[in-house]
């Protein structure tokens, strides 16, 4: 009887864990990126306020360390004439579609008066390589924001 108790209890406790696929993202995403270029999936020009923050312009070329042990990160804006620094942020990442390889990503900035966070899809991910979408509606049509990171 003790065994199966015992036995319950591990399954329970495996089950309630993230899958080995997040747990690969997560491993995979650890360390420090840059944001190379942002892209949207209409032509024009555009005024975007990123993460309620800042830029397109400002931040493309910022830095971004991931650390997935305790799901916190930063991103640093260094260029000029853009508000410099770094930003904290809390991620999760949590399983779409499987069958896809997309992602639910989660980006939460820490010092956020509104206590907002933001939702972008995790399209690729790899060794060296990640983008993430953000899709919006623009005067009711859809809108995709495109940012791609590459591994330091």
């Amino acid at each position: 009887m003790k065994k199966i108790i015992a036995l319950l209890f591990a399954i329970t406790l495996i089950s309630c864990g993230a899958s080995k696929n997040i747990k690969s993202k997560e491993k995979t995403i650890k360390g420090n990126w840059v944001l190379n270029n942002i892209t949207y999936s209409k032509t024009g020009t555009y005024n975007v306020t990123l993460f309620n923050d800042t830029t397109k312009d400002c931040l493309e070329g910022s830095t971004w360390k991931f650390v997935p042990n305790n799901n916190t990160g930063t991103y640093n804006v260094t260029k000029e004439n853009c508000i410099k620094g770094e930003r904290e942020f809390v991620f999760v990442i949590q399983e779409m579609d499987a069958i896809s390889g997309y992602f639910d990503f989660l980006l939460k900035p820490k010092k956020n008066a509104n206590n907002i966070g933001f939702r972008v899809d995790l399209t690729n991910l790899n060794r060296n390589n990640m983008q993430w979408q953000q899709n919006l509606n623009v005067d009711g049509t859809p809108f995709i924001i495109n940012m791609n990171f590459t591994k330091q």
